[in-house]
């Protein structure tokens, strides 16, 4: 695969970045910590903490359970399985034999399940800040993107307070696509599989790495895409045999990927006009576009292979996530995680306007806003002041609709707006001007 002029990484010499300013990464760890230990999600961070008990007393985490004995609290009295592969019920279970079982203390298993999360968070800032400076940035670029990703309230709100774990996802699908650029094959399809086998989001990237290396050798790309399989069928399959666990109810759980209706997809809009659960009919069938969907995409980037370098790559990998996000059914905010840091890194280089990358994170953030999910983040300490403030804002159910709505057709619109350009062919570009404007 041809390197960019100028990109150490892509010549396999990718060296770590250092540490620009220690007081900002202990500025940023402490207020992760404190997010972590004093807020999680009424449903998420309950099902995290079930399935940490369930997958570490040697439990089947994929039915559900009455766990309101194990931790004194009305809230697992009621509580459904985890909808996630196998990889994070493992981490889970380690998580809650290593913390829970030794000192049963909430608040601190409530952090301990945070740790891989904002350990990735700062991976990402890292990483970032070291392929910048591989792909030709000064250390002020390098730096100001570090610490965007250290203090970005998107990263810390959906990362450190929610606790989902895109961030780690993110991480491992960044590595394995700086590793591809660096001719480490086998590492890179093994972290590709294991990002994905912790979170089905990260697959739209696998095609972009692909159709990268079959323009180079196609003999390449079919040992890339074996070696990928192997490992999902490692992490992903083999632990339902391993442990004896049900797969009924997880395979009900990928249904989801095309039935669920709602957050930050369309479905939010069509609600203004008709509840879209009610949809008789062909109406499901909205729920498969994003497979036509991305193999349009799929194409568009066979057609156009570019230059086959990292940055190439990331664009790519950015407009395949992207046309999956805006045509699904079902789009999470939190799962916009995954694209930050290489739009981040794409605008740094000139790649790609500055304003996708305040588009990117900023209306995510306006529609969880008005979704009321930070309201269901006082969960872990202060229950009863959720409850009250939630009854509250459904009053004005009829106001937020209309305000995600609108936070929803301007996410189509600059989503689309990034993905013909990370998908059309652009002629070369000098990046000195855009790295010097990213530095000021």
């Amino acid at each position: 695969m041809p390197a960019p002029a100028g990109s150490r990484a892509a010549a396999g010499s990718w060296r770590p970045l250092t540490t620009p300013d220690r007081r900002l990464l202990l500025l940023s760890i402490l207020l992760q910590l404190g997010l972590g230990l004093a807020f999680g999600h009424s449903y998420d961070t309950r099902i995290f903490m079930a399935t940490g008990y369930l997958a570490g007393t040697g439990h089947d985490p994929y039915v559900a359970r009455n766990l309101s004995a194990v931790f004194a609290h009305t809230g697992f009295s009621v509580i459904t399985s985890v909808g996630y592969p196998p990889p994070w019920p493992l981490v889970l279970g380690l998580i809650y034999r290593a913390v829970y079982a030794v000192a049963p203390n909430f608040l601190l298993y409530n952090l301990a399940i945070k740790l891989p999360v904002i350990a990735a968070d700062i991976g990402l800032a890292y990483l970032a800040g070291a392929i910048l400076r591989d792909l030709g940035a000064s250390a002020a670029v390098c730096a100001r993107a570090w610490k965007f990703l250290l203090l970005n309230p998107f990263l810390l709100y959906v990362g450190a307070a929610w606790g989902e774990i895109d961030a780690i996802v993110a991480l491992l699908a960044l590595a394995a696509l700086a590793l591809l650029c660096a001719r480490r094959y086998h590492g890179s399809a093994i972290l590709l599989a294991v990002a994905v086998c912790f979170k089905p989001t990260a697959l739209p990237l696998l095609p972009a790495a692909l159709v990268c290396l079959a323009g180079r050798s196609l003999p390449r790309a079919l040992r890339y895409g074996a070696l990928w399989l192997g490992a999902v069928l490692l992490f992903y399959v083999a632990p339902f045999f391993v442990f004896g666990w049900s797969r009924a109810p997880f395979s009900q759980r990928l249904n989801s990927h095309f039935v669920q209706q709602g957050a930050l997809s369309l479905m939010t809009v069509v609600r203004l006009f008709r509840d879209p659960l009610l949809m008789q009919g062909r109406w499901w069938l909205l729920g498969l576009l994003w497979i036509p969907a991305l193999a349009a995409g799929v194409v568009a980037i066979a057609v156009n292979r570019g230059d086959g370098g990292l940055e190439d790559l990331l664009k790519k990998s950015v407009g395949l996530s992207l046309i999956v996000f805006l045509t699904r059914t079902w789009v999470a905010e939190p799962n916009v995680v995954l694209i930050l840091p290489p739009v981040l890194i794409l605008t740094a280089t000139g790649a790609l306007d500055r304003r996708a990358l305040t588009a990117v994170w900023l209306l995510p953030l306006l529609f969880t806003l008005f979704n009321a999910s930070p309201l269901q983040l006082l969960w872990v300490g202060f229950p009863g002041v959720m409850a009250r403030l939630l009854d509250s804002v459904a009053r004005y159910g009829e106001a937020t609709l209309i305000a995600r709505a609108a936070v929803v057709v301007a996410w189509q619109i600059a989503g689309w707006w990034i993905v013909v350009a990370c998908l059309r062919r652009c002629p070369a570009r000098a990046r000195s001007s855009a790295l010097a404007g990213l530095a000021s």
